[in-house]
């Protein structure tokens, strides 16, 4: 079975248009063999279920005397967006997080954040994005460094920021530039404020999981199938093969570990000779240990 669904994860992976929440729960799957077809349909359907209860625009205009609406009812700005996913998810339903969801790996897991409605920002915006899409609103993830939000609107023009980690609070520039100050010491660029490609916020996912299990060595087998999934993806850090064969070794897997690993010294050997020496030492040293 995990074979399988690592098959579709690389499919989905290279479709023209990702489906993000399709792969988020596909991930959330190698961390709960009981996430089976049937509990991936639930989510999906959960997401619908929420964007169904979002009103799709605001009410018509007074109405005329001959019946008719004087004005025709205009589509969501993007602060009419903001408001109704904050008041539906951030205060009707409660979605949220707290410095206790870092510590927690059912944060970084789509089904889990729908049932538990606590997670990392990242999991939360692929919340308010998942529903928010699905009710016709012009939403996009943002990939803040530190910190994930999602904006709405047009990012080249009129937009609008939310928090979905602090219940949707909308974000003013200068929240923002806090956020990544805070996050990071950097200061605020335009660039920062882009579209999130689908594949890098699936990557960035990955990423968490894999610093959550660096942190917790009994925990390698995690950090070993969130590598293995990002290698599976289109684009990724050539260091994960290096970091794939150590976590191999790690798990007992010598073999496989030092032919990673001997792999990745030949894909940097013309750029970086001496990494790529220390990384077959690496590898001889795995193997010896087949002995």
């Amino acid at each position: 079975m995990r074979a399988a669904r690592r098959r579709r994860f690389a499919a989905a992976a290279r479709e023209e248009r990702p489906d993000l929440a399709l792969l988020c729960l596909l991930i959330a799957a190698e961390a709960d063999p009981d996430l089976d077809e049937a509990g991936i349909d639930a989510a999906q359907i959960e997401l619908d279920r929420l964007a169904g209860l979002l009103p799709f625009r605001p009410a018509a205009g007074p109405v005329s005397a001959t019946g008719r609406a004087a004005h025709r009812p205009s589509a969501f700005g993007p602060a009419d967006w903001a408001r109704h996913l904050a008041a539906l998810l951030g205060t009707r339903c409660g979605f949220g997080g707290s410095p206790a969801d870092y510590r927690r790996l059912e944060s970084s897991l789509l089904h889990e954040v729908l049932r538990r409605r606590r997670g990392l920002p990242i999991l939360l915006s692929v919340v308010w994005t998942e529903v928010a899409r699905r009710a016709g609103a012009p939403v996009y993830g943002v990939a803040l460094p530190g910190h994930f939000v999602v904006g709405f609107g047009d990012p080249h023009g009129s937009h609008v920021l939310a928090d979905p980690f602090d219940g949707g609070r909308t974000l003013t520039g200068e929240d923002a530039a806090a956020l990544v100050a805070g996050a990071t010491g950097a200061r605020l660029d335009r660039r920062m404020l882009q579209p999130a490609d689908p594949l890098d916020v699936v990557l960035r996912i990955l990423n968490n999981i894999r610093a959550w299990a660096q942190a917790r060595p009994e925990h390698s087998a995690v950090g070993l199938w969130a590598v293995e999934l990002s290698l599976l993806l289109p684009r990724h850090p050539a260091q994960l093969r290096r970091e794939h064969g150590e976590l191999l070794v790690r798990c007992g897997e010598f073999a496989a570990g030092a032919a990673e690993l001997e792999e990745y010294a030949r894909v940097v050997d013309t750029v970086d000779p001496a990494v790529a020496a220390a990384v077959r030492g690496q590898a001889a040293e795995a193997r010896a240990l087949l002995n």
